[in-house]
């Protein structure tokens, strides 16, 4: 919607493959491992993918990455995707406080938070987000600061 892109076109997950030879134990317990680390669904899945030889999630647990989390306990209560445009938009007011002058990062800033925006009235239908949820970017900086 913000840029010039047009994404993939005609792109498809591969066919469902019979499950390879995978320690699942193991790899929840990595999952668990990695989570307390504090890494993000994207990193686990990318060091499960590397380390583990798991290359699709869903077809070796037949659920996602994020409801394995959410039965132990260890999801976030912002969803990843929210929560990466809510550091970028931090990091963006640090520059902008610094550089006054900085026209096209302030355009930038406004584009995230726009999409931060549509993002909290879709999870807030979607009931991920509590009814009375707002961005506050002071708020946002404090919970940022709180998760690194």
């Amino acid at each position: 919607m913000h840029t010039k892109k047009h994404g993939k076109s005609s792109s498809l997950k591969p066919m469902k493959v019979e499950k390879a030879d995978v320690d699942l134990k193991g790899a929840e317990k990595a999952i668990e491992e990695y989570a307390k680390q504090g890494m993000g669904p994207a990193a686990i899945g990318n060091m499960l993918k590397v380390k583990h030889g798991i290359g699709y999630i869903k077809h070796t647990f037949n659920k996602r990455l994020v409801q394995i989390l959410k039965e132990k306990g260890l999801a976030s209560t912002i969803p990843s995707d929210m929560l990466d445009l809510m550091k970028k938009a931090v990091r963006l007011h640090k520059h902008i406080d610094r550089n006054g002058q900085d026209q096209h990062n302030r355009t930038s800033l406004k584009r995230i938070e726009s999409k931060i925006f549509r993002l909290t009235k879709y999870y807030v239908r979607e009931g991920v987000l509590p009814k009375k949820w707002k961005y506050d970017p002071e708020k946002a900086e404090l919970l940022i600061r709180g998760k690194a």
